[in-house]
Protein backbone atom coordinates (compact mmCIF):
# COMPACT_ATOMS: atom_id res chain seq x y z
CA UNK A 1 0.00 0.00 0.00
CA UNK A 2 1.30 3.69 -1.07
CA UNK A 3 2.15 5.61 1.69
CA UNK A 4 -0.05 8.18 0.17
CA UNK A 5 -3.25 6.23 0.29
CA UNK A 6 -6.44 7.15 2.10
CA UNK A 7 -8.59 4.42 1.69
CA UNK A 8 -8.61 1.13 0.20
CA UNK A 9 -10.94 -1.90 -0.08
CA UNK A 10 -9.65 -5.71 -0.31
CA UNK A 11 -12.02 -8.41 -1.82
CA UNK A 12 -15.13 -6.15 -0.74
CA UNK A 13 -18.23 -7.91 -1.01
CA UNK A 14 -22.28 -7.13 0.17
CA UNK A 15 -25.14 -9.47 -0.17
CA UNK A 16 -28.75 -8.47 0.37
CA UNK A 17 -31.02 -11.02 1.51
CA UNK A 18 -30.69 -14.69 2.02
CA UNK A 19 -30.95 -17.71 0.02
CA UNK A 20 -32.65 -17.87 -2.76
CA UNK A 21 -33.66 -13.91 -2.39
CA UNK A 22 -29.70 -12.95 -2.17
CA UNK A 23 -28.25 -10.91 -3.85
CA UNK A 24 -24.71 -9.37 -4.43
CA UNK A 25 -24.56 -6.04 -4.86
CA UNK A 26 -20.31 -5.86 -4.35
CA UNK A 27 -18.49 -8.88 -5.82
CA UNK A 28 -15.20 -8.89 -4.41
CA UNK A 29 -13.96 -5.03 -4.85
CA UNK A 30 -10.01 -4.20 -4.47
CA UNK A 31 -9.32 -0.83 -4.80
CA UNK A 32 -6.79 1.59 -3.44
CA UNK A 33 -7.41 5.43 -3.49
CA UNK A 34 -4.57 8.30 -2.96
CA UNK A 35 -4.66 11.55 -1.16
CA UNK A 36 -5.44 14.14 -3.01
CA UNK A 37 -7.02 11.50 -6.16
CA UNK A 38 -10.26 12.76 -7.68
CA UNK A 39 -12.34 9.62 -8.41
CA UNK A 40 -15.31 9.00 -10.01
CA UNK A 41 -17.56 5.99 -9.35
CA UNK A 42 -20.11 5.71 -12.79
CA UNK A 43 -22.55 2.27 -13.26
CA UNK A 44 -26.24 2.50 -14.03
CA UNK A 45 -28.87 2.17 -11.52
CA UNK A 46 -28.45 -1.05 -9.61
CA UNK A 47 -25.02 -1.48 -10.11
CA UNK A 48 -23.49 -1.09 -7.03
CA UNK A 49 -21.67 2.47 -7.25
CA UNK A 50 -23.81 4.21 -4.29
CA UNK A 51 -23.38 0.71 -2.06
CA UNK A 52 -19.83 0.99 -2.59
CA UNK A 53 -19.43 4.52 -1.84
CA UNK A 54 -21.49 3.80 1.10
CA UNK A 55 -19.38 1.33 2.14
CA UNK A 56 -16.16 2.88 2.07
CA UNK A 57 -17.68 6.23 3.94
CA UNK A 58 -18.27 3.66 6.71
CA UNK A 59 -22.42 4.29 6.77
CA UNK A 60 -22.79 0.65 5.76
CA UNK A 61 -20.66 -2.40 6.78
CA UNK A 62 -19.55 -5.07 4.58
CA UNK A 63 -20.77 -8.91 4.24
CA UNK A 64 -17.19 -10.04 3.11
CA UNK A 65 -13.80 -8.59 2.79
CA UNK A 66 -12.74 -4.98 4.60
CA UNK A 67 -12.26 -1.04 4.52
CA UNK A 68 -8.72 0.05 5.28
CA UNK A 69 -8.49 4.11 6.28
CA UNK A 70 -5.20 5.68 6.10
CA UNK A 71 -3.59 1.59 5.99
CA UNK A 72 -5.80 0.43 9.07
CA UNK A 73 -8.60 -1.72 9.09
CA UNK A 74 -11.93 -0.69 10.87
CA UNK A 75 -12.96 -4.61 10.46
CA UNK A 76 -12.69 -4.66 14.24
CA UNK A 77 -13.74 -0.68 15.30
CA UNK A 78 -16.41 -0.60 17.42
CA UNK A 79 -20.03 1.53 16.16
CA UNK A 80 -18.89 4.41 18.90
CA UNK A 81 -15.08 4.42 16.73
CA UNK A 82 -16.73 4.15 13.46
CA UNK A 83 -18.72 7.46 14.37
CA UNK A 84 -15.61 9.13 15.74
CA UNK A 85 -13.27 8.35 12.45
CA UNK A 86 -16.35 9.02 10.08
CA UNK A 87 -16.91 12.78 12.17
CA UNK A 88 -13.41 13.32 11.78
CA UNK A 89 -12.04 12.18 8.47
CA UNK A 90 -14.92 12.55 6.17
CA UNK A 91 -17.46 14.93 4.57
CA UNK A 92 -20.38 14.23 2.82
CA UNK A 93 -21.86 16.02 0.29
CA UNK A 94 -25.57 14.49 -1.07
CA UNK A 95 -27.77 15.28 -3.58
CA UNK A 96 -30.87 15.20 -1.36
CA UNK A 97 -29.06 17.62 0.84
CA UNK A 98 -30.06 16.17 4.17
CA UNK A 99 -30.35 19.15 6.60
CA UNK A 100 -32.68 20.39 8.94
CA UNK A 101 -35.06 22.62 6.59
CA UNK A 102 -36.29 24.96 9.80
CA UNK A 103 -32.76 25.72 11.06
CA UNK A 104 -30.55 28.34 10.18
CA UNK A 105 -27.94 27.89 8.08
CA UNK A 106 -25.21 28.38 10.53
CA UNK A 107 -26.76 25.98 12.76
CA UNK A 108 -26.69 23.29 10.23
CA UNK A 109 -22.85 23.96 9.43
CA UNK A 110 -21.88 23.55 13.07
CA UNK A 111 -23.43 19.59 13.14
CA UNK A 112 -20.23 17.86 13.17
CA UNK A 113 -19.01 19.99 15.22
CA UNK A 114 -21.58 19.50 17.83
CA UNK A 115 -21.74 15.35 17.73
CA UNK A 116 -17.72 15.85 18.04
CA UNK A 117 -18.08 17.83 21.43
CA UNK A 118 -16.71 20.93 20.41
CA UNK A 119 -17.85 24.25 22.52
CA UNK A 120 -19.87 26.46 21.07
CA UNK A 121 -17.76 29.17 20.59
CA UNK A 122 -15.12 27.38 18.56
CA UNK A 123 -18.14 25.84 16.34
CA UNK A 124 -19.54 28.99 15.38
CA UNK A 125 -16.28 30.53 14.84
CA UNK A 126 -15.56 27.53 12.31
CA UNK A 127 -18.61 27.35 10.62
CA UNK A 128 -18.66 30.94 9.58
CA UNK A 129 -14.94 30.57 8.16
CA UNK A 130 -16.41 27.49 5.70
CA UNK A 131 -19.50 29.80 5.00
CA UNK A 132 -17.41 32.39 4.06
CA UNK A 133 -15.47 29.64 2.08
CA UNK A 134 -18.50 28.97 0.20
CA UNK A 135 -19.92 32.42 0.06
CA UNK A 136 -22.85 32.38 2.61
CA UNK A 137 -21.83 33.99 5.34
CA UNK A 138 -24.89 36.95 4.69
CA UNK A 139 -27.21 33.61 4.89
CA UNK A 140 -25.83 32.42 7.93
CA UNK A 141 -29.13 33.34 10.24
CA UNK A 142 -31.73 32.27 7.47
CA UNK A 143 -33.26 28.74 7.56
CA UNK A 144 -32.01 26.41 5.72
CA UNK A 145 -35.23 25.95 3.60
CA UNK A 146 -35.25 29.48 2.15
CA UNK A 147 -32.31 28.83 0.63
CA UNK A 148 -32.21 28.33 -3.66
CA UNK A 149 -31.28 25.09 -4.76
CA UNK A 150 -27.66 25.98 -5.15
CA UNK A 151 -27.29 28.25 -1.70
CA UNK A 152 -28.69 24.51 -0.33
CA UNK A 153 -25.54 22.79 -1.79
CA UNK A 154 -23.24 25.23 -0.70
CA UNK A 155 -24.29 24.61 2.80
CA UNK A 156 -23.77 21.56 2.45
CA UNK A 157 -20.00 21.66 1.22
CA UNK A 158 -19.72 24.02 3.96
CA UNK A 159 -20.87 21.66 6.46
CA UNK A 160 -18.27 18.59 4.81
CA UNK A 161 -15.48 21.15 5.17
CA UNK A 162 -15.79 22.20 8.51
CA UNK A 163 -13.64 19.19 10.52
CA UNK A 164 -11.20 19.84 7.60
CA UNK A 165 -11.88 16.31 6.00
CA UNK A 166 -9.12 14.09 4.31
CA UNK A 167 -12.07 12.77 1.82
CA UNK A 168 -15.12 14.33 0.85
CA UNK A 169 -17.89 11.94 -0.23
CA UNK A 170 -19.90 13.44 -3.29
CA UNK A 171 -23.30 10.61 -4.27
CA UNK A 172 -24.95 12.74 -7.38
CA UNK A 173 -23.67 16.27 -5.73
CA UNK A 174 -25.50 18.76 -8.76
CA UNK A 175 -28.20 15.82 -9.25
CA UNK A 176 -30.71 18.74 -8.23
CA UNK A 177 -28.81 21.79 -9.65
CA UNK A 178 -29.53 23.37 -13.09
CA UNK A 179 -26.14 23.35 -15.72
CA UNK A 180 -25.08 27.00 -14.37
CA UNK A 181 -25.94 25.80 -10.88
CA UNK A 182 -23.65 23.08 -11.36
CA UNK A 183 -20.75 24.27 -12.88
CA UNK A 184 -20.47 26.46 -10.17
CA UNK A 185 -20.65 24.00 -7.24
CA UNK A 186 -18.39 21.55 -9.40
CA UNK A 187 -15.71 24.25 -9.49
CA UNK A 188 -15.86 25.11 -5.75
CA UNK A 189 -15.16 21.18 -5.21
CA UNK A 190 -12.48 21.19 -7.74
CA UNK A 191 -10.85 24.04 -5.95
CA UNK A 192 -10.68 22.98 -2.69
CA UNK A 193 -9.04 19.60 -3.98
CA UNK A 194 -6.71 21.49 -5.54
CA UNK A 195 -5.77 23.75 -2.61
CA UNK A 196 -6.46 21.69 0.20
CA UNK A 197 -5.34 18.41 -1.07
CA UNK A 198 -8.72 17.14 -0.24
CA UNK A 199 -9.63 13.55 -1.92
CA UNK A 200 -13.07 14.10 -3.53
CA UNK A 201 -14.77 10.28 -4.30
CA UNK A 202 -17.69 11.01 -6.47
CA UNK A 203 -20.46 9.30 -7.71
CA UNK A 204 -21.84 10.28 -10.97
CA UNK A 205 -24.10 9.65 -13.76
CA UNK A 206 -22.71 13.00 -15.31
CA UNK A 207 -19.87 12.41 -17.81
CA UNK A 208 -18.13 15.95 -17.92
CA UNK A 209 -18.53 15.76 -14.33
CA UNK A 210 -16.98 12.30 -14.26
CA UNK A 211 -14.05 13.46 -17.07
CA UNK A 212 -12.67 16.43 -14.96
CA UNK A 213 -11.74 13.62 -11.61
CA UNK A 214 -7.93 11.85 -11.99
CA UNK A 215 -9.41 8.58 -12.22
CA UNK A 216 -13.22 6.66 -13.27
CA UNK A 217 -14.25 3.71 -12.04
CA UNK A 218 -16.53 1.42 -14.02
CA UNK A 219 -18.95 -0.51 -11.79
CA UNK A 220 -21.20 -2.92 -13.01
CA UNK A 221 -22.91 -6.00 -11.54
CA UNK A 222 -21.24 -5.11 -8.51
CA UNK A 223 -17.47 -5.63 -9.67
CA UNK A 224 -14.98 -2.59 -11.45
CA UNK A 225 -14.80 -3.36 -14.89
CA UNK A 226 -13.02 -0.38 -15.51
CA UNK A 227 -10.33 1.54 -14.07
CA UNK A 228 -9.26 4.55 -16.14
CA UNK A 229 -6.83 6.71 -14.97
CA UNK A 230 -6.49 10.15 -16.68
CA UNK A 231 -3.46 9.17 -18.52
CA UNK A 232 -2.69 13.08 -20.16
CA UNK A 233 -2.86 15.08 -16.62
CA UNK A 234 -1.45 18.17 -18.48
CA UNK A 235 -4.72 18.30 -20.25
CA UNK A 236 -6.67 17.69 -17.20
CA UNK A 237 -4.78 20.30 -15.19
CA UNK A 238 -5.81 23.30 -18.33
CA UNK A 239 -9.32 22.37 -17.93
CA UNK A 240 -9.60 22.22 -14.59
CA UNK A 241 -7.97 26.10 -14.48
CA UNK A 242 -10.18 27.10 -16.97
CA UNK A 243 -13.26 26.13 -14.41
CA UNK A 244 -11.27 27.43 -11.38
CA UNK A 245 -13.88 28.75 -8.94
CA UNK A 246 -13.16 32.08 -8.24
CA UNK A 247 -14.92 34.78 -5.64
CA UNK A 248 -17.88 35.98 -6.46
CA UNK A 249 -18.79 33.14 -9.08
CA UNK A 250 -20.90 31.93 -7.09
CA UNK A 251 -23.20 34.90 -6.88
CA UNK A 252 -23.90 35.15 -10.49
CA UNK A 253 -25.48 31.48 -10.28
CA UNK A 254 -27.06 31.54 -6.81
CA UNK A 255 -31.37 31.31 -7.38
CA UNK A 256 -30.47 29.35 -10.47
CA UNK A 257 -31.62 26.26 -9.12
CA UNK A 258 -34.96 24.88 -10.84
CA UNK A 259 -35.24 22.49 -8.06
CA UNK A 260 -36.11 24.81 -4.70
CA UNK A 261 -36.89 21.66 -2.81
CA UNK A 262 -37.33 21.76 0.69
CA UNK A 263 -34.40 20.38 2.59
CA UNK A 264 -34.33 17.15 3.76
CA UNK A 265 -33.94 15.63 7.49
CA UNK A 266 -31.58 13.62 8.78
CA UNK A 267 -27.77 13.37 10.40
CA UNK A 268 -24.74 12.86 8.56
CA UNK A 269 -22.29 11.83 11.37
Amino acid sequence: MSSRSVIAAKNLTKIYGKKSSAVKALNGIDLEIQRGETVAIIGKSGSGKSTLMHILALLDSQTAGRVEIGGQSTTRLKMRQINRLRNRRFGFVFQQFFMNARDTVLNNVMLPLKIAGVRKSERKRRAMEALEIVELTAKAKMRANDLSGGEKQRVCIARALINNPAIIFADEPTGNLDSATSQAVEDLLFDLNKKKDITLIIVTHDADLAARCDRQLYIKDGKIISNVADDNKGKRAARDENHTFRPGAMRKTVGLSHKRSAGQGGRIL
